[in-house]
């Protein structure tokens, strides 16, 4: 049986040096221009989930018992690859946010039994895709064939999108460029690449306040 991926979209927002972090990104440029790949689904990492939720909230919300169910709403899906359990009590914080419809989680099989018995109990749709860590490419074939995903978006960490791009998984890579200069403090969103990667600038936009916006699709 042929499996066809999905068109995957690295999207992130980096300083003029290539940093992820340790300035103040733009949020309304950067997903005003995410929004406009159309895509089917978000895919983040859980490293990069739990950070969101230590930068954007004050604290941890309790879990509410409409949580322990599938939400019936309208919105964006997101997949999260969560192969040691991360994310164990605190996936209700996306059952409860306005941006995401509901969260897929994609475990291996050494995933603890404690936390595969969480995502059960609630509800959570999961897939085994892997022996020790998940397979990303499987990952991306099952997200297709069970979703309809054609266009998968990733604004997240340097470790997975790196992950994606080492693997040939993407098909395009999409930087909104901050001017600004981080130095010392960077971390560079390409660290964990080994080599060169060919790239063919296909779009490039500027924004009020000194933004740029590049876009490139991957290979020779």
């Amino acid at each position: 049986m042929i499996h066809i991926l999905p068109k995957v979209i690295v999207h992130n927002s980096v300083s003029l040096d290539g940093s992820l972090t340790n300035f103040e990104a733009n949020l309304p440029l950067h997903y005003q221009i995410a929004g406009g790949f159309g895509a089917d689904l978000h895919l983040v990492g859980s490293t990069t989930a739990r950070t969101g939720m230590e930068v954007f909230l004050s604290g941890i919300p309790e879990e509410r018992v409409t949580d322990l169910r599938k939400p019936d709403r309208e919105g964006m899906l997101w997949a999260i690859p969560d192969s040691r359990g991360k994310l164990q009590g605190l996936l209700h914080v996306f059952r409860q946010s306005d941006y995401c419809r509901d969260v897929v989680i994609l475990v291996s099989g050494t995933t603890p039994g404690e936390y595969i018995r969480y995502l059960e109990e609630r509800r959570y749709d999961h897939f085994v895709v892997g022996e020790d860590k998940c397979d990303l490419k499987r990952s991306l074939e099952l997200l297709k064939e069970t979703y309809g995903a054609d266009t998968i978006l990733t604004d997240t960490g340097s470790v997975l999108s790196n992950l994606l791009i080492r693997q040939g998984l993407v098909a395009e890579i999409s930087l909104l460029v901050h001017p600004e200069i981080v130095g010392a403090r960077s971390c560079n969103m390409f660290k964990h690449l080994d080599g060169p990667l060919d790239l063919n600038l296909v779009k490039k936009e500027s924004f009020e306040g000194g933004y740029l916006w590049l876009l490139y699709t991957v290979g020779p």
